[in-house]
């Protein structure tokens, strides 16, 4: 009665994704070692959440969820990386091998293309001979490019077939993939030529060419183009599939929507790691021995920078001994123009990411940022100069305030746009790199312009 109770509560708490009470049961069973109960808990879950629980649970609970039940191939595809080798440890070859043998070529690829050499020869000898060859064909190409990213698995035919030669056709294999939106029309040369969906085929008569049917948005991507110019192409121009060609033209595969929506998913994730400096592949299952080496760096740099700003200050010594209340206000000064700084830059990495900033659009962008961070500084300076008045009653110390804020808010919106675009046209990631340098420049700026006025006009 009560692991009734405890598996109707499990249902009632997880509509979607993963509930408490779930996690509690399953780990409480696999304890146990209870494998119907496991089995019976996780057996309404999609792969995702499934994935999800295993990221989830430490690795002595991961270990004894994996004792009791066997995961497919749909799961693994869903793991995150960090664990994936972790979980090919604990499986048993024969579960691995019926595992990878349910997917497609380009999650095979996803899943082994990170591991070590032996991990990669277990599971490429666990294919039937064709898909082996697709995976290793996939592999040649370089990582993150379609070639990478794409699956062998193609339907296609040829552009003289009507919609009743081509429904035929389809019936009579039983080789297709899964999951497949479009019929790819093909030339003599084997090079494709368009797309049909399936709905046009299906609501056109037998005799309708299907050239006559076919998309026109039709695009190819090349094999060895890169991932993410491939998913901005799908989000872009509204693609639901695309043939990859290789360097004569041929019809090589097909890439799908749904693994460009995970690029473009990757893409903006590790755009949000960089720009708070802890790397682009962390993640909760992270060991803290891997965590603190990836993150140590960017507090390191992050520590200089703080000096340099420091080094800004110490220049003022005297200023400050003699006006104490600057030491109160100075870093607010800082404060505002780094998280102005800090918008402006964000703005502008995602813009830049996105394709939206462009060469003929970057000074009408700087020039928005400047004004933006002109008004802000106007309208914060009126605050601030009151409040550097009335609350030490000095006049004069809230006009200098007020002007140091007007100036550092123009410069952080300056420097927040024209940094990450110069690092880009320097090749180098704005992402991971922005942020240090806008932040240096914002609290060297700030304290600069405040004590440098304070100086002039207080002393």
């Amino acid at each position: 009665m009560a692991e009734e109770t405890t598996t109707e509560d499990a249902r009632e708490d997880d509509r979607y994704g993963l509930g408490r009470e779930r996690v509690l049961a399953i780990l409480e069973a696999a304890e146990a070692q209870d494998a119907a109960t496991v089995n019976e808990l996780m057996e309404p879950l999609h792969p995702a959440d499934i994935a999800d629980l295993l990221e989830q649970v430490d690795s002595s609970e991961r270990a004894a969820i994996l004792k009791v039940h066997e995961i497919d191939g749909e799961t693994l595809s869903e793991l995150d990386e960090s664990i994936r080798e972790e979980v090919f440890d604990l499986l048993s070859p024969g579960v691995l091998s019926d595992a990878v043998r349910e997917l497609e070529s380009d999650d095979v690829v996803d899943i082994i293309e990170d591991l070590e050499d032996d991990q990669q020869k277990a599971i490429l000898d666990a294919l039937e001979d064709n898909d082996r060859l697709a995976v290793q064909q996939a592999l040649s190409y370089p990582e993150y490019s379609a070639g990478r990213l794409m699956q062998r698995e193609v339907v296609a035919g040829p552009e003289h077939w009507t919609v009743g030669e081509a429904i035929d056709w389809l019936r009579s294999r039983e080789d297709l993939p899964d999951d497949f939106y479009h019929v790819t029309l093909v030339d003599p040369r084997y090079h494709p030529v368009g797309n049909v969906t399936l709905g046009k085929i299906l609501g056109h008569r037998r005799d309708v060419k299907l050239k006559d049917i076919a998309e026109d948005s039709f695009r190819t991507i090349e094999a060895t183009e890169k991932e993410a110019d491939v998913a901005y192409a799908f989000n872009q121009y509204h693609l639901i599939s695309a043939p990859v060609v290789d360097e004569d033209g041929k019809l090589v595969g097909v890439i799908t929507i749904d693994d460009a929506m995970i690029v473009l998913e990757e893409e903006a994730e590790e755009d949000i790691l960089r720009l708070a400096g802890v790397g682009d592949e962390s993640s909760l299952s992270d060991k803290v021995v891997a965590t603190t080496r990836r993150r140590a760096p960017w507090l390191a740099v992050n520590l200089a920078t703080a000096i340099i700003a420091s080094l800004v200050i110490s220049l003022f010594e005297d200023t400050i001994a003699q006006y104490v209340a600057l030491a109160v206000l100075m870093p607010i000064v800082a404060s505002m123009g780094g998280n102005a700084g800090t918008q402006s830059l964000t703005v502008a990495v995602r813009a830049i990411a996105t394709k939206d900033l462009t060469g003929s659009n970057v000074l009408r962008v700087i020039r928005r940022e400047v004004l933006v961070g002109t008004v802000n500084g106007v309208i914060f300076a009126v605050v601030m100069g009151l409040v550097g008045w009335v609350w030490f009653g000095a006049p004069m110390l809230g006009a200098v305030i007020a002007a140091a804020m007007i100036i550092n808010l123009v410069v952080a919106g300056l420097a927040g746009t024209v940094i990450p675009v110069v690092l880009d046209r320097l090749k180098v990631d704005p992402a991971l790199a922005s942020g240090t340098f806008v932040t240096t420049v914002t609290d060297v700026v700030g304290f600069f312009a405040f004590l440098g006025l304070a100086a002039v006009v207080l002393l």
